[in-house]
């Protein structure tokens, strides 16, 4: 798969070229793909803006949203999967399965939507990952002069460190941390927020929707892209290809076990942030909470180590296309220095240009929406169902078929007006925050 064909050579967005040789012959069981599943999708930039979007959403809508949401990316997960083979032929990427099913236009349509999910989400990363090492600097230095664009720019040199390391495999002692770090963010932060919410004086905490009519309702379509964020995956059928067979079924059955995980964590932050701050909970959680501070510092270095690693997952695709187009000779022993420095020049212009827009327009739940909107909406929920009704496939059983066509086509519909929804609230809050804020304002 190391760019031996000419699909290949043109990839804009490959994950194949760093597949490791076991991971190419499948080797991973259900619990593998699980890990791999509730990792890729529960990220701390991925739970904090859930609390604030139920909050511009309000009860009923917010619980509604988020349920439907759950449901409609694990049925439309469960959809993908059982595509695997669909014309007796391995789809290894999800821009091959594209490709096979509505060809030319299939294949480049899911790479610019990965390629807007990866920059998208690794610009909200940053902002994330900024703003708790500012909690934590904060928290010992309340005077201290530096502010969140200095931890986006530290954010940054550190990640650019990381991407010198070769490839995703040499990542794994990052990841292995990562885990551990996403089970203590999620753990610490719920337990919290609960807390918080307790010792809060309950009659000053209002669930009223705030602003103007037109407000709240850009608000709500800004959710909306948010919600679709926070269920982001779009390596699926990758993820697929590192399984053992029969991969259908035990995709099927990691699929499952990782939105056991996400619901029993998404759904319980979401509903205790918003209950303990109301309408007055922030877009990135961990800046509503208060005390006590110990354990803040906690949850924010959690989720700093647990974002640094899955900055580097969304970022390697795109160094692998510009290595892919570099002129490279190996020796028997090593790479020329030159091929280092060529890495160097183009990691340093990536990070440079996410770190640059971050920095500038720090306005995190606005761009886990619009992340959310163009880039997630389509992948994870509108071409696994139209895929499907594509492809042809389905129960023999005429009513069950008939249903399953209608419930894809009502999905495909409903999550297509979700992307631009969701894309033209949070254009318009970050046009509004920009203009309230100015460029590289301190958050």
């Amino acid at each position: 798969m190391d760019g031996s064909t000419a699909a290949e050579d043109r990839e804009p967005y490959s994950l194949d070229d760093n597949m490791d040789e076991e991971e190419q012959k499948g080797k991973g069981t259900w619990k593998h793909a699980a890990f791999h599943i509730a990792t890729t999708i529960a990220t701390p930039a991925a739970y904090a803006p859930l609390p604030f979007a139920l909050a511009s959403l309000g009860w009923s809508l917010g619980v509604n949203s988020l349920v439907g949401a759950t449901l409609a990316t694990w049925y439309s997960s469960i959809l993908l999967a059982s595509l695997w083979k669909w014309n007796g032929k391995k789809q290894i990427t999800y821009r091959h399965l594209a490709e096979s099913i509505f060809g030319f236009w299939g294949y480049w349509s899911i790479a610019f939507f990965q390629q807007v999910a990866s920059l998208g989400n690794n610009i909200a990363i940053q902002i994330a990952a900024g703003s708790s090492l500012k909690a934590v600097y904060k928290h010992y230095h309340e005077d201290g002069k530096l502010t969140l664009q200095h931890f986006i720019i530290f954010f940054g040199i550190f990640e650019l460190l990381l991407s010198q390391l070769p490839d995703i495999h040499s990542l794994r002692w990052v990841n292995g941390l990562c885990t551990f770090c996403t089970i203590g963010f999620a753990g610490t932060t719920i337990g919290v927020t609960i807390y918080n919410g307790k010792i809060a004086d309950r009659k000053s905490v209002s669930y009223n929707l705030q602003g103007s009519s037109s407000l709240k309702m850009f608000k709500a379509f800004n959710a909306l892209g948010a919600i679709a964020f926070s269920f982001g995956d779009a390596m699926l059928p990758e993820i697929q290809n590192t399984v053992r067979e029969p991969a259908k079924k035990n995709i099927y059955k990691g699929v499952s076990a990782a939105y056991t995980v996400i619901v029993l964590t998404y759904w319980q932050l979401a509903f205790s942030g918003y209950w303990a701050f109301g309408s007055e909970v922030q877009p990135y959680i961990l800046n509503s909470l208060t005390t006590p501070g110990w354990t803040i510092i906690m949850a924010n270095l959690f989720a700093v180590a647990q974002i640094s690693g899955c900055y580097q997952i969304y970022c390697r695709p795109t160094y692998a296309y510009f290595e892919d187009k570099a002129p490279r000779k190996r020796t028997a022993n090593h790479l020329p220095a030159k091929n280092y420095l060529f890495r160097l020049v183009f990691t340093s212009i990536y990070i440079a240009l996410i770190t640059l827009v971050a920095a500038a327009m720090p306005f995190f739940g606005d761009f886990v929406s619009i992340c959310g909107a163009i880039g997630f909406t389509p992948l994870d929920f509108v071409f696994p169902a139209v895929a499907y009704l594509k492809s042809g496939r389905g129960p023999q059983s005429t009513k069950l078929r008939i249903s399953i066509q209608i419930v894809n086509v009502v999905i495909s519909t409903w999550f297509s007006v979700v992307a631009v929804l969701g894309c033209v609230g949070a254009i318009k809050l970050i046009v509004e925050d920009v203009q309230m804020y100015k460029f590289f304002h301190d958050m």
